[in-house]
């Protein structure tokens, strides 16, 4: 019975996952593709105005980290003193972790 339970929970949790994913891309492509691009290299307009990095690059992907990820995303990223990108308002810290881990996804 147990064995039955804990499959029904996994099961349960799939589709769950599924709309964490699905919520992180649709988040994304609202609020970080116009600098960051769909595609994740940053070459968008605004992205290229402030310095957007390629996340499609390993190195560049290896050189942050989630924790980095997070707090950026969260209260926002300044470069020499100048805020580049503003903090992320009405997510929740499940929504910033999952649109790091769709970060990752674009990492080659």
């Amino acid at each position: 019975m147990k064995k039955t339970a804990s499959l029904v929970i996994a099961l349960l949790a799939i589709p769950a996952l599924s709309v964490c994913a699905a919520d992180a891309k649709a988040t994304y492509e609202k609020d970080c593709a116009k600098c960051h691009g769909k595609d994740g290299k940053g070459q968008t307009v605004m992205g290229k105005k402030q310095g957007a990095k390629d996340y499609t690059d390993p190195k560049v992907q290896d050189a942050i980290t989630d924790d980095a990820a997070f707090k950026a995303i969260k209260d926002g990223y300044k470069k020499d003193g100048k805020e580049v990108m503003k903090p992320a308002e009405g997510l929740s810290d499940d929504e910033i972790k999952a649109l790091v881990a769709y970060m990752r996804k674009f990492k080659k």
